[in-house]
């Protein structure tokens, strides 16, 4: 338990924090999910709504830069290749 008026503080906004983090990545899991299966189905898809929910995950400090690089190529590409198959 922390002892000074400074940490309770920070203990306070740290669980805050962390819910709102907790939250944007349960969103961008469901997001990136759902494409995959769209990708996978055959649908046509936006890749920009994945991409802006990747980046603006990658801005709030939630994902590492590389991580979300590797997501974005990844989804680009297995669109990339359904189309080239259809």
């Amino acid at each position: 338990m922390p002892h000074h008026k400074s940490c309770k503080k920070r203990l306070k906004k740290s669980a805050l924090e962390q819910v709102r983090n907790n939250a944007t990545k349960t969103v961008l899991r469901r997001t990136v999910r759902k494409t995959r299966q769209s990708i996978e189905e055959g649908q046509e898809i936006n890749l920009n709504e994945v991409f802006a929910h990747i980046d603006k995950a990658w801005n709030k400090g939630i994902l590492h830069k590389n991580k979300a690089a590797r997501l974005k190529s990844r989804l680009a590409k297995a669109a990339a290749r359904k189309t080239a198959a259809a």
